[in-house]
Parts: C-alpha cells; sequence; structure tokens
C-alpha cells in the first residue's frame, strides 16, 4: 500500500507532449522511458482508480496492472495528442474489469481521500480544502466528476467519455456539486 511519503513523489506532469514521448521510448524499449511514463502519469492514474474503485488497496493492483499493460500495449498508441485519454480509457477498464471480478461496492475510508488530497502537491491550499468538504457531502459519481476536473484537470467532455455519460450529464452533475459546496459555505441564498 503506498504510503503517504510515496504519494508525494508522484506528482502528475501531464504535459501530452511529455506523456507522448514517454509512450514512444516505451514503444522503442528506451532505458528510463517508463519510470519517466510512471513519474508523470501515476497520480492520476492511482486517483482515478480510486475514485471509482473506492478503495485504496485495489487502486494500487490496478496502478501494477495498468503499467503492465502500457509495457505490452505502447505499441498500439496511436498518436493523436490525448495520450492522456489513452492513460485513463486503460485505467477504467481495468478498473471495471476488477468491479465485476469482485462485484464490490465498498466506501472509500474518508481518511484515504483525505490524505490523497492532503500530499497531493499539485494543488492548493484552497483546492484540497474544497477538495476534502466534496468529499463528505458529495454522492460517488459526483465526487469522481469533481476529482477528474479538479485533480487531473481534465474537460466535461473528457469526463463525460471516460466515464461514459451523456456531457450534460456530466455538466449538470459538475453544476450540483459546485452548488452543494456554495450552500455548505453560505456562498448561495
Amino acid at each position: 500500500m503506498l504510503d503517504m511519503t510515496s504519494m508525494k513523489k508522484l506528482r502528475a506532469d501531464c504535459n501530452p507532449d511529455a506523456v507522448e514521448q514517454c509512450l514512444f521510448g516505451i514503444q522503442r524499449q528506451e532505458s528510463g522511458a517508463l519510470e519517466e511514463f510512471y513519474y508523470r502519469t501515476s497520480a492520476s492514474v492511482y486517483g482515478f482508480a480510486l475514485s471509482v474503485l473506492k478503495n485504496a488497496q485495489d487502486a494500487e493492483d490496478i496502478m501494477h496492472d495498468f503499467y503492465v499493460v502500457v509495457w505490452s500495449a505502447a505499441g498500439k498508441y496511436c498518436p493523436g495528442g490525448k495520450p492522456m485519454a489513452w492513460v485513463l480509457t486503460i485505467t477504467r477498464n481495468l478498473c471495471l474489469q476488477k468491479l465485476r471480478e469482485y462485484r464490490k461496492k465498498s466506501d472509500i475510508p474518508q481518511e484515504d481521500w483525505e490524505n490523497y488530497i492532503r500530499d497531493n502537491g499539485n494543488m492548493s491550499a484552497e483546492d484540497k480544502m474544497i477538495l476534502a468538504e466534496c468529499l463528505r457531502n458529495l454522492t460517488d459519481e459526483e465526487r469522481r466528476i469533481v476529482l477528474l476536473h479538479t485533480v487531473s484537470g481534465f474537460k466535461h467532455r473528457e469526463i463525460a467519455k471516460f466515464l461514459e455519460l451523456p456531457l450534460s450529464t456530466v455538466l449538470s452533475k459538475h453544476n450540483r456539486a459546485l452548488k452543494k459546496l456554495r450552500k455548505i459555505y453560505g456562498g448561495e441564498q
């Protein structure tokens, strides 16, 4: 299981060009390419897997499986400027496979989410505070959408594709989540 010290090392640098270059390096079996790819994608892969699976151990298992799949399937990646879409599609498919295998729906322990948010170096203190409150007050689907948008920086259209939801549903759930937060913070009458 990843401890918080390890999580601090998982700094996402999801620059599409850099991630794509790592994939090309993996295709050519260049030394260090998979390590660099891991450095750039692991926080997003772990966060997305955790939001789907609701279990830290399962999310770590998916991370392991994901990098094994990438090592063997990097040659199938088609360049197109959206390597993180490819990354999260593989992650989502692995998560769905795991859910089908175990048929489980457990809650994410609140301390897992709070630790993940607290130790994510890519967010400001204000973002961390807002996200921690989201996790306590949002539905699973709203939580997943907010985390993908806020932590990983994906556009609503991309999130709709990852979650296989209509764009209008993603937008309405995101707006509903923001309204809940405004109500909690007294920003809406």
